[in-house]
């Protein structure tokens, strides 16, 4: 317990969650809807528990569609669904007669897994959604309505040595306390057990686990649980007003914390070894950086989570990293591998003979004193949720340590719930990830046509994309409808200026701190103008070599680093969008043509300089890619028409569409997937290549 407190420091509280009931949108709701509705309340509230995690129930009178006749049936909570965003097809329905009746199977303790097996014989009406573990804590009471939900304030009673006194202190007789035990059937007849003994009680603490509560309506099934953690809040935040969490500081945030994260963050994930690259996360949100910062951080970091819901995303245990040797790459590789035999030790001593194979051995978490949070996962949305979770074993333990000494779950059983054999089957029934899962992209010029193409064809595959650009809102815009289509998680944007290396610098750095690293850098930020030779200002000719050539020369040397990293995990894979003009010469675009040209030749220096680090650098050749150009909407096509003698609107793309060998016009897709396949392993043979998108432009063959 924290006995060191120093009165000039204050522990962070717990916010205290609010009742949001609406009597009046509930008035008109059906049973299941009434249950719907208070499953998204409390599922939205992250005071009350954290994503993917609780379940509710409700026993619904329901018409038999076989027999006619009027059933009572349990709607629970479906397997893996989140009950603040589900809908009515995320809860399972079974018959609740069957249900009771499964008791007539169970043996004891050692039935457990058995018992999930006859589950889906007791589904009512066909529903598909799978019943989850935690059904028997459902069917197994009489009450009506069920919540069973795990929030930081909860959990903090329920890990602490303090905690059964203090629930006894809060609630009395009302809210029992009941000894830690892996969910399933037989934690289900105990609780229904404990209920039978305890008419008067209202629930039940369940060590190292939550709480579930019962009432006869839905209204004050809600009501209770959210009155439950809030005179849980409460009663903690008594006590962590005395003093400082953790036994106080033992050193101070670092100013520049996210600097600090763009370096650390692709030389770890270079470390991480494995099937699949990982993506990461970082967070260095106050509650982390008073722990990563305390006195106490190593003593509670080395203990491990206690929640079932926290570990199986985080690990049992973080790796915690030395703030002074950051900069040390042996230091950093030897603590990746002495994670990972720790890993391996602790799978070989907690194994039995049908334990599945040892699974990824990484850290999930990895710590920074005076930095933050960092959070490696397959894909973005896992690393942000299993950070998110480690927020709440952080939460957990500052609670716990406050009224007692935090209490983390025993090895083994930690060790049965990760390679529980139902979990296990599980994650076998997963479909296989999508190609570029794990992958990470920058495209510059990414609010353009064919930037934004790009960064569609590539979020498609499950990549992860930072959109670089030097219009801030238009690039931001794009990110919002990306966002809608894919996912909030999977893309970024910055603005950007190929022409500056300090923006530059700060966009690779973007990526880096948001993902992780880098694996794919489209560069694609571009210009275009067209004039005679005798018209050409130094200033014309100076500005397409800026951004054509430099503005590439600068990305692909401020990424060249990350790229790099990647060498030991199947290297990485660097595109140039180049243009026709670059191979072919062009009338009146001499400036333009040439900057294109140069950038092309970078490539091929590129490509012999990225073969011993596994850089691939290939360059995809545009034409007349009119349609979604932002650099066809300026000048550019009222001087190609005059360069033609044509007219600028639709006889122009007529002129280019008929130029072509194959008669067919150009559009900024067709340039993606061409990018797309340079990105991928498709292509893994391939580096120092072009490929010409034109329709056919026997000028510009390449040979």
């Amino acid at each position: 317990m924290n006995t060191d407190r120093h009165l000039a420091e204050t522990a962070i509280p717990f916010a205290i969650p609010v009742n949001r009931w609406d009597s009046h949108a509930a008035s008109t709701l059906s049973e299941a809807e009434l249950l719907l509705y208070r499953s998204n309340l409390l599922g939205a509230d992250l005071t009350v528990t954290n994503f993917g995690g609780g379940n509710t129930s409700a026993k619904v009178m329901e018409r038999d569609p076989l027999t006619g006749e009027d059933v009572e049936v349990l709607w629970v909570k479906g397997s893996g669904g989140d009950i603040g965003s589900m809908g009515l097809n995320g809860f399972a329905t079974l018959y609740q007669s069957k249900l009771l009746g499964l008791e007539a199977h169970y043996g004891g303790d050692e039935d457990d897994d058995k018992m999930v097996g006859f589950l889906p014989h007791c589904t009512f009406n066909l529903n598909g959604r799978a019943a989850s573990i935690d059904t028997p804590l459902h069917s197994l009471l009489t009450y009506k309505h069920i919540d069973h939900v795990h929030p930081d304030a909860i959990i903090a009673l329920a890990a602490s040595s303090g905690g059964e006194a203090a629930t006894r202190e809060l609630w009395g007789d009302d809210i029992g306390w009941l000894p830690w035990k892996r969910p399933g059937f037989t934690l289900g007849v105990q609780i229904r057990d404990f209920a039978r003994a305890n008419p008067q009680a209202k629930g039940a603490m369940l060590a190292g686990h939550g709480i579930i509560c019962w009432a006869d309506t839905a209204k004050e099934c809600y009501d209770q649980t959210v009155r439950l953690i809030a005179e849980a809040v409460d009663y903690l935040n008594s006590k962590l007003a005395t003093g400082p969490a953790f036994g106080g500081k033992s050193c101070a945030a670092e100013a520049d914390r996210a600097a600090i994260a763009a370096s650390l963050m692709p030389r770890l994930r270079a470390l991480m070894a494995g099937d699949r690259r990982k993506v990461g996360h970082f967070s260095d949100d106050p509650a982390t950086l008073e722990f990563v910062g305390s006195r106490d951080f190593g003593r509670l970091a080395a203990l491990g989570t206690s929640c079932p819901d926290h570990f199986l995303r985080t690990k049992i245990a973080p790796l915690a990293l030395d703030p002074a040797r950051l900069d040390d790459d042996d230091y950093l590789a030897q603590a990746i591998t002495q994670y990972r035999g720790g890993y391996a030790a602790y799978y070989a001593r907690c194994k039995s003979h049908n334990s599945p194979a040892m699974r990824d051995a990484n850290p999930v978490v990895v710590l920074v004193p005076g930095v933050g949070r960092i959070t490696f996962a397959k894909d973005k949305a896992t690393a942000r949720i299993a950070g998110e979770f480690y927020l709440n074993a952080i939460n957990v333990m500052r609670g716990a340590e406050a009224i007692g000494d935090y209490i983390a779950l025993d090895e083994q059983e930690a060790f049965d719930i990760e390679y529980w054999l139902l979990e296990e089957a599980k994650l076998q029934r997963m479909p296989a990830p999508r190609e570029m899962v794990g992958k990470i992209a920058l495209v510059t010029g990414g609010a353009g046509g064919i930037g934004t193409a790009v960064a569609e064809r590539l979020l498609k595959d499950g990549a992860c994309v930072m959109l670089a650009d030097l219009d801030g809102s238009v690039v931001e815009s794009v990110r919002e409808q990306l966002s809608d289509k894919f996912g909030v998680d999977v893309v970024r944007s910055v603005v950007c200026d190929v022409t500056s290396e300090e923006q530059v610098a700060d966009a690779i750095a973007a990526c880096a701190r948001e993902f992780g690293g880098l694996d794919i850098l489209v560069a694609n930020a571009g210009i275009a103008s067209s004039a005679p030779i005798g018209e050409t200002s130094v200033a014309l000719w100076a500005k397409n070599f800026d951004v054509l050539a430099q503005g590439y020369f600068l990305t692909a040397k401020h990424a060249w680093p990350l790229l790099q990293c990647m060498a030991d995990q199947g290297g990485s894979s660097v595109i140039f969008i180049g243009s026709k003009n670059a191979v072919a010469a062009a009338k009146d675009a001499s400036a333009y043509a040439s900057a294109k040209a140069a950038a092309n030749h970078l490539a091929r220096c590129l490509a012999l300089e990225g073969a011993s680090f596994g850089i691939r650098v290939n360059v995809v050749n545009p034409d007349a890619v009119i349609k979604g150009s932002r650099i066809w909407d300026g000048d550019w096509r009222k001087e190609r028409a005059g360069a033609h003698g044509i007219d600028s609107g639709a006889e122009l793309e007529e002129h280019y569409r008929e130029r072509s060998l194959l008669k067919r016009s150009v559009q900024p897709q067709d340039i993606a997937e061409a990018t797309h396949w340079f990105a991928s392993e498709a292509s893994a043979k391939s580096t120092g290549n072009m490929i010409n998108v034109d329709a056919g432009n026997a000028q510009a063959f390449t040979r």
